[in-house]
C-alpha cells in the first residue's frame, strides 16, 4: 500500500505528576467500513493525517524490527522504528517530531485479511438472506399446495365453462377433464340442493349425513367426489367396480380431512378480518405495538402462530359411521348425476347414446377361490366406456401428499410431523385403537430417537434425474413393453369356437379367463405407471424435493407419499437421485463401478470385487453407448436386471471416465448397500450360531457367500435323489425328473427371503409357481399346480437343514406369542429404540350402518385376538422391528458423520464417495444392536407384564463373536480386506431386484 500516514507525538509538559499511561484502545486496530471503501479509515491509539508535509522530508534509514535495541529504540521516538527495512524517517526541522512512513507489510496482510474477512461475511449473510427468501417462497407455495389443491381445481372447472359458453363450443380437453367438466355443473347443483333440503328440515328429520355436507362449498365437494371415485377406479384390481364401503369410507375420509383445512383457513381470515376492525376502531399503542409484532410473526412464521390461533377449536374426528353415511349419499348424488356418450357415429335422426357412467349394483364376490361360501357386497360399477380411458387419464388426476417442497415439520408426537397442514401419523396403525394408545401413552422423550431418525430420512433432499426420465417418457410414448414397462395393449380374448367339444369349451374358458385376468392387471399396472410419471412431471424443473416419512406399526419407515419414492420399482429409482451432488474421489468411481455391475445382475452381482470391477471395464464401450445413445444404440443397458436404474450409473460414469478428472466429477446417483438375505442375518446374529453367520456374509470370506445358491444345490440334490426313485412308489419321482434341470438360484430365492418372516407352504408355493410359470417350460397350469406344491416342500426341508438355530428362535417366539394370546391380549414389545409395538390382530366384528344408498356393514376391531395369527406373525414382526431399527440407528448416524443417508429397510444408500464410511457406521451400528440383551429383554417383558403366566427359557446360542463383524474394518486393512470388510455384512448385493 502506498498510503502515508503522519503521526503526531504527544510532549507532556515537565511537572511532578507523571502523565497518565495510554488507556488500551476499545476499537479494532483496523476498521472496514464497507461504505467509505476505497477510503479507507484507520483507527489508531494515537493521532495520525493523511496530508502530505509542505517541506520536503529527509529520510533516513531505520533498522530492521528484530533489531536487538527495538523495545529501547520504540520508547525513544527520535529513534522510532517500525518493522520494514524499506521505511524511512522523516524529519521536520521546526515543528514537533513527527514521523511519517510507509505502511509496512504486516499491515498490509493485515488489511486484506479483514478485507477477506469482512467480504466472506458478507457473502454469508447475503448467501443466507438469498437461502432465506428462496424457502418462504417454497414454503408459500408448499402451504398453497396442501391447503389450496382442491380450490384450485374448482377454478379450473369454472373457467373452463366460461369458456364454453364464451365460445359456445366445448374445449379440446383431455378425456378425463372433459367428463369432469360435463359432471362437474350438475353434481355441484345435486349436493347445492340436498345442503338447501337438509338445512330446511328439522332436526329430528334431517339424514344423518346433514351435520357434515353443509361444512364445505358445494364446487369443492363435487370435485373431491369425482377425483376419489376415479381414483378408485384406476388402482381397483377388480374388472371396473369398487365396493360401495371401500368408496363411501375412502370420500368420507377425503371430504373430512378438507374440511379440516377449510374450517382451519377460514378462522385465520376471520381472525384477520377482525384485527383490521380492531384497527379501525382504534386500540391502545401498547396493543397495536403487540399486533404488529403479532402480524409480522404470521408473515415469517404463519403456520406455527395459525396453529396456535386455532389450537383449541380443533374439529372432533368424524368416525367411521359419519364418513361411510357421508359418502355413500354423495356417491349416490354422481350415480344420479353423471353420463356418458359414446362418439357421435349414428345417424342425424338417432338419438345420442347417453348412459349412465356409474352404477349401482350387488355382485357375488368369492374372497378366496377355494371357499365355496360366497357373499353379496354392494359395488360402483363404471360404464366399460369410461373405463377404457382411465389409464391414460391418471395424469390429470388430483394427487394429495405429494413431495414437500421444503423440509418436513419435525416429528414431536403422534400427530405432529410431516405434512405442514395434510393430517400426518407418526405410523400407520390401520384403526387399532390399542397401538394408538399405545402411542399417544409413551412420554415424548422415550421416542426421541425415533422422531430423530424419522426426521433424518425425511431432511434428505432428492431431485428428478432429467435424463432418465426422457428416455422413460420416450419408451412409454411408443407403446411401453421394454424395460420392465407394461405393455400398453391388451392382449385380444380368444373367440369362441366354433365346436360343441366340451374339452375345447372348457379351454377357451379358461383362456378368455387367463386373458382377462391378464388384461385387468395390465390395466392396473398401466394406470400405477401414469400416476408415477405424473408425479415425476410436476416434480421435473423443482431444485429438489423432501418425502416425509412415517412407520408401520412394526417400526419400519416409509415415504408418506405414495407413487414416486425410492421403496418403490426400478423405473422409480432410476428417475430419482440426490439433489445434492458430491465428487466421486478415488473409491467414489471404483463403488460406482461396482454399483453398475449390481445393477447388471445375472450373477454379475455374486462375482468377487476385481471381477465385477473387470466385468464394469470389459464393457465400457458398450456402457459409453447406452448414456450418449439409450434409445436408438445397442441398447446394452435393457440387458440389465434393474434397466433404469442400470441407466443412469452409466451416465454417470461416462460423464466421470469422459471428464479430464474423472475422481472430481460431482455424482448425485445413491449407491446401494444391501442385505446379504437380511432377516436371516438378524437370526443368525440372534442366535450367534457360526454357520449361519458365515453362511450370510456375517463374517469375512474370499467373496460373497450366497446363501440362494446354497439352498440351491440343496434343493438339486434332494430333487435328484427322488428322480431315482420308482414311480410307481413315489409320485414325486417323475416331478423331481421334469424339475431337476430347472432349479437354480432365482426358483429359490424369494422363499429363502420370506421363511423367515414366516412364509407359509401356500405362499411358497405361490412364490415358486409364479418362477416356474416365467421360465415357461411347463404349460400344463395343474402339471404347474403340481410342480410347485414338491419344489416348495423340498425348498422349506433345505431350509431347515441349513438354519436351525434361526428356526428354533422362531419357535421361541411363536410359543411365547400363543401363551400371551391365550390370554385374550396382544403380543406387545419396545423396540431397542423405544418405539412401543402392538400387533393389532383382532377377529373383527361387522357393524350395520343403514345409508341413503344402502346398509353398510364396517368392519371393527373386536375385542378377541386372532391367538393364531398372534403366534404366526410374532417372529416376522419382531425382526421387521429390529431391522428397523438398524436402519434408523445407521440413519442417525450417518447424518452426524455428514452423509446424506436413504433407507429402504434392509438397503442402504449414499454418494459413491461416502460408501466405505457408510459400511463402517452400518456394522458399528449392526453390533451396537446387538450387542444388547434383546432376547432376554424380551422375556423379562414377558414375564413382568403376565407374572403368572409360564414362558419358555431362551433356545440355546452359539458362540459366534459379534467382534468379528467389525473386525475388518481396522485402520491399515489391504485393499482386499477391505473388500471384504464391505461385504460380508451387506454384501452389496442387488437382491431387492426380486423383491
Amino acid at each position: 500500500m502506498a498510503a502515508t500516514l503522519s503521526l503526531s507525538l504527544t510532549q507532556y509538559p515537565s511537572y511532578s505528576k507523571p502523565p497518565l499511561p495510554l488507556k488500551p484502545h476499545k476499537k479494532p486496530l483496523l476498521s472496514l467500513h464497507k461504505h467509505s471503501f476505497p477510503s479507507l479509515m484507520f483507527s489508531f491509539p494515537f493521532q495520525f493525517s493523511f496530508n502530505s508535509p509542505s517541506n520536503p522530508p529527509r529520510f533516513h534509514p531505520l533498522h530492521d524490527s528484530i533489531h536487538e535495541n527495538f523495545v529501547e529504540n520504540i520508547e525513544n521516538p527520535s529513534n522510532f522504528l517500525l518493522p520494514n527495512a524499506h521505511s524511512r524517517q522523516i524529519l521536520y526541522p521546526d515543528s514537533a517530531p513527527r514521523i511519517f512512513i510507509q505502511d509496512p507489510p504486516w499491515m498490509s496482510a493485515l488489511f486484506f485479511k479483514g478485507l477477506y474477512k469482512l467480504t466472506e461475511r458478507t457473502v454469508k449473510i447475503e448467501h443466507k438472506e438469498i437461502e432465506k427468501r428462496k424457502y418462504n417462497l417454497l414454503r408459500r407455495r408448499q402451504v398453497k399446495e396442501e391447503t389450496e389443491a382442491w380450490e384450485k381445481m374448482v377454478e379450473e372447472y369454472r373457467e373452463l365453462e366460461r369458456e364454453m359458453c364464451e365460445k359456445k363450443l366445448a374445449p379440446n380437453l383431455p378425456y378425463v377433464k372433459g367428463l369432469f367438466l360435463g359432471w362437474f355443473e350438475p353434481l355441484r347443483e345435486a349436493i347445492a340442493r340436498e345442503q338447501k333440503v337438509q338445512k330446511g328440515k328439522s332436526r329430528k328429520l334431517r339424514a344423518a349425513y346433514a351435520p357434515h355436507i353443509d361444512l364445505l362449498p358445494a364446487d369443492k365437494m363435487a370435485i373431491i367426489v369425482m377425483h376419489k371415485m376415479m381414483g378408485l377406479l384406476m388402482g381397483a384390481e377388480e374388472d371396473g367396480y369398487v365396493q360401495v364401503v371401500q368408496a363411501a369410507v375412502h370420500i368420507g375420509v377425503a371430504v373430512e380431512q378438507e374440511v379440516r383445512i377449510h374450517s382451519f383457513l377460514e378462522k385465520t381470515k376471520n381472525y384477520r378480518r377482525k384485527q383490521i376492525v380492531d384497527e379501525v376502531q382504534g386500540v391502545s399503542r401498547e396493543k397495536e405495538i403487540l399486533r404488529k409484532r403479532v402480524n409480522s410473526l404470521i408473515r415469517r412464521r404463519r403456520l406455527i402462530e395459525v396453529q396456535k390461533l386455532v389450537k383449541n377449536e380443533e374439529i372432533k374426528p368424524w368416525g367411521r359411521d359419519a364418513q361411510a353415511k357421508l359418502g355413500s349419499r354423495l356417491l349416490e348424488l354422481l350415480t344420479e348425476t353423471a353420463y356418458v356418450q359414446p362418439p357421435i357415429d349414428q345417424s342425424g335422426d338417432s338419438p345420442p347414446d347417453v348412459r349412465p357412467a356409474f352404477r349401482h349394483k350387488f355382485k357375488t364376490i368369492s374372497r378366496d377361490p377355494r371357499q365355496k361360501f360366497k357373499k353379496r357386497y354392494g359395488i360402483i360399477e363404471c360404464d366399460p366406456l369410461l373405463r377404457s380411458g382411465l389409464d391414460k387419464s391418471a395424469k390429470h388426476m388430483m394427487i394429495p401428499y405429494v413431495p414437500m417442497l421444503v423440509p418436513p415439520k419435525k416429528w414431536k408426537g403422534y400427530d405432529k410431523g410431516g405434512y405442514l397442514f395434510l393430517p400426518s401419523y407418526v405410523m400407520r396403525t390401520h384403526g387399532s385403537r390399542k397401538q394408538q394408545e399405545a402411542l399417544k401413552g409413551v412420554p415424548v422423550k422415550n421416542m426421541q430417537k425415533v422422531f430423530e431418525a424419522l426426521d433424518t430420512l425425511g431432511s434428505t433432499k432428492w431431485r428428478v434425474n432429467k435424463k432418465v426420465l426422457a428416455v422413460v417418457e420416450s419408451i412409454w410414448a411408443s407403446g411401453g413393453n421394454i424395460a420392465g414397462l407394461v405393455d400398453r395393449n391388451d392382449i385380444p380374448i380368444p373367440d369362441k369356437p366354433q365346436s360343441e367339444d366340451s374339452t375345447e369349451i372348457q379351454e377357451w374358458k379358461w383362456s378368455v379367463r387367463k386373458a382377462n385376468k391378464v388384461n385387468r392387471e395390465r390395466h392396473s399396472q398401466r394406470c400405477d405407471t401414469e400416476l408415477k410419471l405424473s408425479v415425476a412431471r410436476r416434480m421435473e424443473n423443482e431444485e429438489g424435493f423432501y418425502y416425509p416419512h412415517n412407520l408401520d406399526f412394526r417400526g419400519r419407515a416409509y415415504p408418506m407419499h405414495p407413487h414416486l419414492n425410492h421403496l418403490s420399482s426400478d423405473l422409480c429409482r432410476g428417475v430419482l437421485e440426490f439433489a445434492e451432488g458430491r465428487p466421486l474421489g478415488r473409491s467414489g468411481l471404483h463403488w460406482l463401478k461396482i454399483h453398475l455391475a449390481n445393477l447388471y445382475a445375472g450373477g454379475v452381482e455374486k462375482l468377487s470385487h476385481d471381477g465385477r470391477l473387470a466385468f464394469v471395464d470389459n464393457h465400457l464401450d458398450e456402457i459409453f453407448d447406452s448414456a450418449e445413445n439409450p434409445i436408438n444404440g445397442n441398447r446394452w443397458w435393457l440387458t440389465a436386471e434393474d434397466p433404469f436404474q442400470c441407466l443412469a450409473a452409466c451416465v454417470n460414469l461416462s460423464e466421470a471416465l469422459k471428464s479430464s478428472s474423472p475422481h472430481s466429477t460431482v455424482s448425485h446417483l445413491p449407491i446401494h448397500q444391501d442385505g446379504s438375505c437380511n432377516g436371516l442375518q438378524h437370526y443368525a446374529a440372534l442366535g450367534r450360531d457360526n454357520l449361519e453367520a458365515a453362511a450370510v456374509n456375517l463374517v469375512a470370506g474370499e467373496k460373497p457367500a450366497d446363501v440362494y445358491s446354497e439352498i440351491a444345490v440343496r434343493v438339486h440334490n434332494i430333487m435328484k435323489r427322488d428322480s431315482n426313485k420308482d414311480p410307481a412308489t413315489n409320485p414325486n419321482a417323475l416331478l423331481a425328473k421334469l424339475l431337476i434341470d430347472q432349479v437354480d438360484r432365482k426358483l429359490v430365492k424369494q422363499t429363502v427371503m420370506t421363511s423367515v418372516y414366516g412364509v407359509t407352504f401356500v405362499g411358497a408355493r405361490e412364490q415358486i409357481k409364479r418362477r416356474l410359470a416365467e421360465k415357461g417350460h411347463i404349460t400344463d397350469d395343474r402339471l404347474l399346480f403340481s410342480a410347485a406344491c414338491y419344489t416348495a416342500k423340498v425348498t422349506l426341508a433345505a431350509l431347515g437343514e441349513l438354519f436351525q438355530a434361526a428356526r428354533n428362535i422362531m419357535s421361541w417366539l411363536g410359543d411365547c406369542a400363543k401363551i400371551v394370546g391365550s390370554e385374550n391380549q396382544p403380543v406387545r414389545w419396545t423396540t431397542p429404540l423405544g418405539l412401543p409395538v402392538v400387533q393389532p390382530y383382532y377377529k373383527s366384528e361387522r357393524h350395520l350402518i343403514r345409508t341413503s344408498l344402502q346398509v353398510l356393514a364396517l368392519q371393527r376391531e373386536g375385542s378377541s385376538v386372532e391367538v393364531r395369527k398372534q403366534r404366526t406373525a410374532f417372529p416376522p414382526n419382531f425382526v421387521h422391528s429390529l431391522d428397523g431399527s438398524h436402519m434408523m440407528m445407521t440413519a442417525v448416524a450417518c447424518r452426524d458423520a455428514g452423509l446424506h443417508f436413504a433407507g429402504v429397510h434392509d438397503s442402504f444408500w449414499t454418494h459413491a464417495c461416502d460408501v466405505e464410511m457408510m459400511n463402517q457406521i452400518l456394522r458399528e451400528k449392526f453390533v451396537e444392536l446387538y450387542s444388547m440383551p434383546i432376547l432376554e429383554n424380551l422375556l423379562e417383558s414377558f414375564q413382568t407384564s403376565y407374572p403368572s403366566l409360564v414362558f419358555p427359557p431362551l433356545p440355546e446360542r452359539g458362540n459366534f463373536d459379534l467382534r468379528e463383524i467389525g473386525a475388518c474394518c481396522l485402520p491399515g486393512s489391504s485393499k482386499d480386506a477391505k473388500y471384504i470388510a464391505a461385504n460380508f455384512l451387506y454384501a452389496a448385493e442387488a437382491d431387492h431386484q426380486d423383491n
